[in-house]
């Protein structure tokens, strides 16, 4: 499963560090090109060459050190790593990673790497258990890092309680179901739209709704981690790229149907995410509209329905499509299915508490055309994307 993978072992600063010769020495077994990076605190605990003995590779420390490689180093390894395991993360990475420091070699790569990011705790119970560790590992969740552990138990500062690091073997079992469950799309082009349109009324002033754009760059961020070539279509939002993925931005509903139709044919995937206005003033005022008092009218025109064309078109492409409604929810999805003839429906009520516009979480269910349904609980966006995507593997078999 794992042979001929490249896996970065983050080491920094705690006790458990001695831990980590048994992880490498456990993926080597299973063939793992092994790499390890090692904060300067961490090489008080285990030196470099116990670990560069084990894994046959350069141990990096310094950032400043001779390239092993004409490349800048650390940037070299983020991109050519097929995952990354922190362990033993110490509260200090933890935070780190959480506001994107990088004042290290470590904690660069951590930020440059586009690989799936494993992190194994370790710290005493009261570190653990503080506030901004909770949440500093809430974040990294949210970003869609794995958290292995911590366990509980016996610790070296001589108490009891949460925080042990996982034992090697329960991390190097973590690395293995990820890649056994991982859907692979290596080779495939998927194209995502995300966020809300806006049809300008003047140079101030457009119409507009409530989508954030998180559900569509997760989904983004979720094919592009399952290998797909990975284009997102987004409207006006302040959301970052997900690393890795091609970003084109645009305002319109015509600006994003042009920029959607000029890449259709080269497509294996489509999600249409975005909340595309349905209606656009019929024309734009060269000034802003100044108030008089008067009551105004504006003439609307329809846009042209993205997702209806895509579904006209299609010939080979995965069509996924989206259905936020506020009311009889299933009945209207599935007269949607049916009319814009997609693969799978995406259906939410976006009244629910935990699944509107601009929620960290969703409550959907997937539809089908052969009349299968799954009905997912609240989870995060992130969550409902990855389950996304297994169903988008399983369509292109």
């Amino acid at each position: 499963m794992l042979a001929g993978k490249k896996v970065l072992i983050g080491v920094t600063g705690g006790i458990a560090a001695y831990k980590i010769a048994e992880v490498v020495s456990r993926l080597r077994k299973l063939e793992v090109d092994v790499h390890v990076a090692m904060t300067k605190s961490a090489t008080e605990f285990i030196t470099p060459l116990t670990l560069r003995s084990l894994s046959t590779n350069p141990v990096h420390v310094d950032m400043f050190a001779e390239p092993k490689l004409w490349n800048v180093e650390h940037i070299a390894l983020a991109e050519h790593v097929d995952a990354v395991v922190v362990a033993p993360a110490t509260a200090n990475i933890i935070a780190k990673m959480a506001v994107g420091l990088a004042d290290d070699f470590l904690s660069t790569v951590l930020l440059a790497t586009r690989a799936p990011i494993f992190v194994a705790p370790a710290m005493n119970q009261a570190m653990y258990q503080n506030p901004a560790t909770q949440g500093n590992l809430h974040r990294l969740k949210e970003r869609g890092m794995r958290i292995i552990g911590p366990g509980v138990g016996f610790q070296a500062c001589g108490t009891d309680g949460v925080g042990r690091m996982s034992e090697a073997a329960e991390i190097v079992e973590a690395v293995v179901q990820f890649f056994a469950e991982s859907p692979c799309l290596k080779g495939k082009r998927a194209l995502v739209t995300a966020g809300g349109t806006q049809e300008p009324l003047d140079p101030v002033r457009y119409l507009g709704n409530r989508s954030s754009g998180r559900m569509g760059f997760a989904i983004a961020q979720a094919l592009q981690e399952a290998g797909a070539e990975t284009i997102l279509v987004s409207a006006p939002t302040d959301l970052p790229t997900p690393p890795g993925v091609t970003r084109v931005s645009v305002q319109t509903a015509l600006e994003m149907h042009d920029a959607v139709l000029a890449e259709f044919n080269k497509l294996d995937v489509v999600v249409k995410a975005a909340a595309v206005a349905d209606y656009r003033p019929a024309s734009q005022a060269e000034q802003k509209i100044k108030k008089d008092g008067a009551n105004r009218t504006i003439e609307l025109v329809p846009n042209p329905d993205i997702l209806a064309e895509l579904g006209r078109r299609k010939t080979s492409q995965v069509l996924i499509g989206f259905a936020a409604e506020t009311e009889n929810l299933l009945a209207y999805a599935q007269e949607k299915m049916q009319r814009k003839n997609v693969n799978l429906l995406v259906a939410n009520d976006v009244t629910k508490p935990g699944a509107g516009f601009g929620s960290m979480t969703n409550i959907v269910s997937f539809l089908f055309p052969d009349g299968r349904r799954i009905d997912f609980p609240q989870m995060s966006k992130l969550e409902v994307a990855k389950n996304l995507v297994a169903e988008i593997a399983r369509l292109l078999g």
